[in-house]
């Protein structure tokens, strides 16, 4: 199948070799001793000279302001680290997708982009890699490049490995291998963070998929997931033999995760493993399965951030199981970013283990704006540490509980809006990318241009963040754009009312046009 995105098809690129990982200290209840620095085949030719030691957090946000070392971030769009270039000096992004039409002095696209095949976000990063006008970018701005990424694979390290520039992410042999839904459940299990009431196992019928569900004692009401894949596509809830046969061609032959359902609270929190121990960020409630923003039932569409989005216990014990986590997988030999879903019973109070994505993902826009982010320098930050030819000494306990006290603080969202239509239409117009207003009344208009969502201080105001300009396609499960605010935009009877008006307005402002001979599509996860 084709993933045709316009009639000059814009593809993305690569990631690139990576740098051996060494092995973090496993999560204690005090900070582990510093180690070595680790290896890296770029120098930081910065504020910290060769040998010398960043003590503490303002000389690490010193020595990001003074970095010579350029640091890219790959990507179909620039939307995952957007605004981390505000704290390090050089920090680039190579998008796919100009959403600012040439305008975002830090955002390069290649001008030359003829049509290309591509299913996946990894064939359209290492498009960009092998591109000769992001080569040449690269190569006129000089040094190393250091190249981080959402979405790899072997041929991306093989690529930056070719070119010579530093990927500074764990291989993709060990990412792969964790991001398996049965590896997560099976190492938090080894680590004391226990997933939701489950059984491990393959079923090739309802009778037997029953009979382990049995044994098991999870009752007739399943949620069932395969290995790999976004939750909203590989996650599917089986109540009676119609819903096995609904889905039997997607989950028989393979390795299950069959778990008695729960009425649950899901939250999403990112943290870094570091050679200290495991930094963690500010949890967030998501939004799942909403028809209006996503077309994919328990698809992931949002976040909101808000001091109730866990209980103060609920937190505590979250913490816990995401750093005894961060120890198991240090032990692994994975370092740096990761993004962790928890959920909380709300019928019996447990706190358990959700899914792991072992990458920088879709909520890093909400962690990089937080009360924490600004007090100390963005979690990304501290990934960064861990891949760059410097050493540096924190305290994890310190900044952790810091973080957990200011998490009762902020108030952040954001909307990923998928296009939830079966049909495949041309874009004729498309929301601008910046900043919006909306009137008393409910209008949603353009305010002004804008690089990124941090200017933005009121509910009233939004940033939106086009992906698909005039000329593309619209279709089932496409991923418009993402739209950040302040406030919330859910609460325990489903989406706010001004939710509602945001999504209304910004799909007001698309237009397009039936195609008569409609190209083949795949939807790509772009953001998570």
């Amino acid at each position: 199948m084709i993933a045709l995105r316009s009639e000059r098809q814009r593809i993305s690129g690569a990631e690139g070799a990576s740098v051996p990982a060494t092995t973090p200290p496993a999560d204690s209840a005090a900070p582990a001793d510093s180690a070595a620095p680790a290896d890296s085949a770029a120098s930081a030719d910065s504020a910290a000279s060769p040998g010398r030691r960043l003590h503490g957090i303002p000389e690490i946000r010193t020595f990001f302001r003074t970095n010579t070392q350029p640091i890219y971030f790959v990507g179909p769009t620039a939307f995952n680290l957007l605004g981390i270039d505000r704290w390090v000096r050089n920090f680039q992004y190579i998008a796919y997708y100009d959403s600012w039409d040439g305008q975002h002095p830090r955002v390069f696209t290649p001008e030359n982009r003829p049509y290309v095949e591509f299913e996946s976000s990894e064939q359209i990063n290492n498009y960009l890699l092998r591109d000769a006008e992001v080569r040449e970018h690269l190569r006129r701005r000089g040094g190393v490049p250091m190249i981080a990424m959402v979405f790899f694979d072997e041929e991306t390290e093989q690529i930056c490995q070719e070119l010579g520039y530093n990927l500074i992410l764990p291989p993709d042999s060990l990412r792969r291998r964790l991001d398996s839904k049965i590896v997560t459940t099976q190492l938090g299990n080894e680590a004391g963070a226990p997933s939701v009431p489950n059984v491990l196992a393959e079923a090739a019928s309802y009778a037997e998929l029953t009979a382990l569900a049995t044994a098991a004692d999870l009752g007739t009401d399943l949620v069932v997931q395969t290995p790999y894949g976004d939750s909203g596509k590989t996650t599917f809830f089986i109540a009676s033999e119609p819903d096995w046969d609904s889905c039997a061609a997607d989950v028989v032959g393979q390795q299950l995760k069959i778990m008695r359902r729960i009425n649950n609270k899901a939250a999403a929190v990112e943290a870094c493993i570091t050679r200290h121990g495991t930094i963690v960020g500010p949890f967030m409630t998501d939004l799942t399965g909403y028809p209006e923003l996503t077309p994919y039932k328990g698809g992931w569409c949002g976040n909101d951030l808000f001091p109730e989005a866990l209980s103060e216990a609920d937190r505590a014990t979250a913490i816990g199981l995401v750093r005894k986590l961060g120890g198991r997988l240090a032990q692994e030999g994975y370092r740096g970013f990761l993004e962790i879903d928890v959920l909380v019973d709300l019928d019996t109070g447990a706190v358990y283990l959700g899914e792991l994505n072992p990458r920088i993902s879709g909520v890093s826009s909400m962690t990089n704006v937080t009360a924490g982010a600004y007090a100390d320098v963005p979690l990304f930050l501290f990934h960064l540490l861990e891949f760059m030819d410097v050493d540096y000494e924190v305290d994890v306990e310190e900044i952790n509980e810091r973080w957990r006290d200011l998490a009762a603080v902020d108030v952040w969202s954001q909307l990923i809006m998928k296009e939830p239509g079966d049909a495949v239409e041309r874009i004729l117009a498309a929301p601008r990318t910046g900043a919006w207003h909306m009137s008393d009344a409910g209008t949603l208009t353009f305010d002004r241009a804008s690089n990124d969502w941090h200017e933005i201080t009121t509910e009233n105001e939004a940033f939106f963040m086009r992906v698909y300009p005039p000329g593309d396609f619209r279709f089932h499960g496409a991923d418009l754009g993402i739209l950040v605010t302040k406030g919330r935009m859910q609460t325990a009877d489903g989406l706010t009312e001004r939710c509602h008006r945001y999504i209304e307005g910004i799909r007001a402002h698309y237009h397009s046009e039936a195609v008569p001979e409609a190209p083949a599509v795949i939807p790509i996860a772009y953001v998570k």
